[in-house]
């Protein structure tokens, strides 16, 4: 009954018992260890292309990393406004590149434009002393809005990139979720639309804590090498992380529990769109919905036993609800049945 986040969940039952069959025995460590090589041979597969794939505890130290692989301590960073780089990773980003500034811009349901680009790299001083020299672009996929980049959108936004001289990140930590909702090949929406380096999320999406960072620009890898071991993140037993991954990518259990999520999503969304008075504030495209109801049907569904947030203060209507790996349908069934009937009893006081 919790739908406050996809990482209050517990792990996929398959990743937990992947810890528990590599516990035993000797393996090499600092990531030389056979499940660290099937994992970044398995990426190979995913995305149809040669790379490097370097496992991380956490989303901040995959997103931080790769972004002081493309900026410089005198570079700026464009990102969205709600982006969790800007808003939720207390100063890595900046830490890790020495110094770099976010530069944030807002945008509809989450998303940055390749005009809206365009014309902040245009006016950002490129090559002025005075100025903080346009660096790395980088877009969430999913959206913090539970939205979704089209290929063509992704690679419009590569294109303005590269005009400008700068590198392109994404933020995947719910990016099976995306993928899935697009039905895209994986490979379409990161390094043939122009990404660079993709923070590839598992935490949220069945993992115990996992996450993997994957350079298709392979001259990069050794400095990021360096640059993990200085961050504290290059684990001596990698075989933790890497059983987690492995488990995730075996026979797709990474895009078995995305589509869950998703579609749990989408049937808790319509289920509340039928409410009179509630209003959807994003397209519903991920695991994330976001959604205005009446203030007796978010009382009620607090007083029910219900937990999620209200996404602007604790004085508004509008909430965030995420499904997960785990979400039952019979919660979600009594959540919209729930807030129906509640929302029902604060029309029949109107009446």
């Amino acid at each position: 009954m919790n739908f406050c986040s996809d990482n209050v969940t517990g792990a996929a039952p398959e990743i937990l018992a992947a810890l528990g069959a590599n516990n035993s025995g000797a393996l090499a460590s600092y990531g030389a260890d056979k499940l660290t090589q099937r994992v970044e041979s398995k990426l190979k597969e995913i995305f149809e292309t040669d790379l490097a794939a370097f496992p991380v505890a956490t989303g901040t130290a995959a997103n931080a990393l790769s972004l002081s692989l493309l900026s410089p301590a005198w570079g700026a960073v464009y990102c969205h406004q709600d982006a969790h780089v800007a808003v939720d990773e207390c100063g890595a980003p900046e830490f890790f590149t020495g110094g770099a500034k976010l530069v944030d811009l807002p945008g509809e349901h989450g998303k940055l434009t390749a005009k809206q680009l365009a014309e902040a790299l245009a006016r950002s001083g490129q090559g002025v002393v005075h100025h903080v020299q346009a660096a790395a672009i980088s877009l969430t996929q999913a959206t913090e809005s539970g939205t979704a980049y089209r290929a063509e959108e992704l690679g419009a936004i590569s294109e303005v990139a590269k005009r400008h001289g700068v590198g392109l990140h994404m933020d995947g930590a719910r990016f099976a979720n995306a993928l899935v909702f697009l039905g895209a090949k994986p490979a379409d929406i990161t390094w043939r639309a122009g990404v660079e380096i993709l923070s590839f999320g598992a935490t949220k999406n069945g993992a115990l804590a996992a996450e993997v960072v994957v350079i298709f620009d392979k001259k990069r890898a050794q400095e990021f090498e360096f640059r993990r071991k200085r961050a504290g993140h290059l684990f001596s037993k990698m075989r933790f992380l890497s059983a987690q991954l492995d488990a995730y990518f075996h026979e797709d259990l990474w895009l078995r529990t995305a589509r869950h999520a998703n579609a749990m999503a989408k049937r808790l969304a319509e289920g509340l769109s039928a409410i009179a008075g509630a209003k959807l504030a994003h397209p519903v495209e991920a695991n994330e919905i976001f959604v205005d109801l009446p203030e007796t049907a978010i009382r009620g569904l607090l007083a029910d036993g219900f937990q999620f947030y209200r996404w602007l203060g604790e004085d508004k209507t509008l909430l965030r609800l995420v499904t997960a790996h785990d979400t039952k349908e019979a919660d979600v069934a009594a959540f919209i049945a729930s807030a129906k009937r509640h929302a029902a009893k604060a029309n029949e006081k109107v009446a």
